[in-house]
């Protein structure tokens, strides 16, 4: 089902709006919170993209997702959400890099569950948790945990604070606004004929017009588990306390409480662990065509990219590595063995002996020389983990009423800015974690003070 004009409309100004809002951010002053003005600074750069995202995501996904649903089968159900984030060139400032994105979104960022979904506003290792006991709905219960999980003997599951809603939407009134948006598609240095794909849209006295259009988004099945009473949740307000670098899913879970079978109890491998850091590489100005690498990611099945820039205020060029157009950011979500295999085979993710990823050359680039700002978003996509007790019987014709089930879903994404050699990053990161001071790189802080001097 298409969107309305209307309605697709009103989406489309509000990711501008969104973003625009972001383009006047005051510079953080490090003081005591033990942060560098230039690691700060890339934050600021990288949450602007994020809200530029959501423009991207109004303007690729011309479809009505389907609200996510709980399978109607055990009567005791567990999500497990499995996530790793990394951006290029910044060091991890654990829960101080937390708290400054929650500031930097106005204090509605991610402050519990869910926090591992999509791209993440903090880097690390991240972690979900949802239970659904038909029995007592929203009933508090507690996660019994392996020792190497690095969070204490348990955690409490618990339903979300009462008033507090699944999503939340500004209701403030669009300005008149007119943004153009330029979409390419596929890996190589030379833009590609037929493209690139062009969308300007209007918004003038609460009216919507468009001219020329983009590609629509893939659809995507909704399988996220929201936040509702009826849930059990980590992390929440009682314990958000975040997983280390050393933390590991694997071993022994034990999920007790009201209502809960007394046989909720599992084991995990290491397919269901937090998969590594994507080492994430781009060279190249804006003005170039851009090369991407990364290593090899261990249990990854498949790759997929998507960058934005903002050429000024008014023009925005999208770009993924899918040779499908219209691919995008909603892909940047967990997504299910089925449609990671249909999609490789059809040439919309990258498989896993993928290495690189040229992005055309001149595509980002501003008129008049002026310098824009991108950003590039990473995935790897990880095994998908599903256990339910009792095991479902050999024999198909034989009655099978399972009293739990549990699936585990792992990810681990990336985010660098564009425009700028993220080569030396890595190597520089490390020799910083065994204790060097931190180096300046000038260029790229040079270039990121001038972008927040913009107004």
């Amino acid at each position: 089902m298409s969107r309305s004009p209307g309605r697709f409309g009103a989406l489309v100004f509000r990711g501008v709006t969104a973003f625009a809002a972001g383009l006047r951010i005051p510079m953080y002053e490090a003081g005591n919170h033990g942060a560098s003005i230039e690691g700060y600074t890339r934050m600021h750069a990288h949450h602007r993209l994020l809200r530029a995202t959501a423009l991207a995501a109004a303007l690729a996904t011309l479809v009505v997702l389907p609200a996510g649903s709980a399978p109607s089968a055990p009567k005791t159900q567990v999500w497990i959400d499995v996530a790793t984030h990394s951006m290029a060139g910044m060091p991890d400032m654990g829960g101080l890099g937390g708290f400054m994105m929650r500031k930097m979104a106005g204090g509605n960022g991610p402050q519990g569950y869910p926090q591992s979904r999509k791209v993440p506003a903090t880097q690390g290792k991240l972690l979900d948790i949802a239970m659904y006991n038909s029995l007592k709905p929203g009933t508090p219960a507690e996660d019994f945990v392996p020792a190497g999980l690095d969070v204490g003997k348990s955690l409490p599951l618990l339903p979300p604070p009462p008033g507090q809603s699944r999503e939340q939407h500004g209701t403030s009134q669009v300005p008149d606004v007119e943004v153009t948006i330029r979409q390419y598609w596929g890996c190589g240095a030379n833009v590609r004929p037929g493209q690139p794909k062009v969308l300007t849209a209007r918004m003038k006295g609460g009216k919507v017009g468009m001219e020329g259009g983009i590609a629509p988004g893939l659809f995507v099945p909704d399988r996220d588990i929201d936040s509702e009473p009826k849930y059990a949740l980590w992390p929440n307000q009682k314990n958000d306390k975040r997983v280390s670098d050393d933390s590991s899913m694997v071993g022994t879970h034990r999920i007790s409480g009201d209502g809960v079978p007394e046989s909720l109890k599992f084991d995990l491998g290491e397919s269901a662990d937090f998969m590594p850091r994507i080492a994430l590489t781009t060279q190249g100005a804006m003005t170039d065509s851009i090369e991407v690498s990364w290593q090899p990611v261990a249990r990854a099945r498949g790759y997929f990219l998507t960058a934005m820039a903002m050429q000024d205020e008014h023009h925005f060029v999208v770009w993924s590595s899918s040779e499908v157009a219209g691919a995008g950011p909603e892909l940047l979500n967990y997504l299910s063995g089925s449609n990671i295999d249909k999609w490789t085979k059809q040439h919309v993710l990258l498989p896993t002996t993928a290495g690189h990823c040229a992005i055309p050359k001149g595509i980002f680039a501003s008129e008049g020389g002026k310098q824009g700002m991108g950003a590039i978003n990473m995935i790897a996509y990880g095994p998908e983990t599903n256990i339910a007790y009792p095991p479902r019987p050999a024999n198909p014709k034989q009655a099978w009423n399972p009293e739990w089930n549990v699936r585990v879903r792992t990810k681990s994404t990336a985010t660098a800015m564009l425009g700028m050699d993220m080569s030396g990053m890595q190597q520089r990161r490390g020799e910083q974690r065994q204790g060097e001071q931190p180096q300046q790189e000038n260029g790229a802080k040079k270039l990121l003070k001038g972008l927040f001097r913009r107004n």
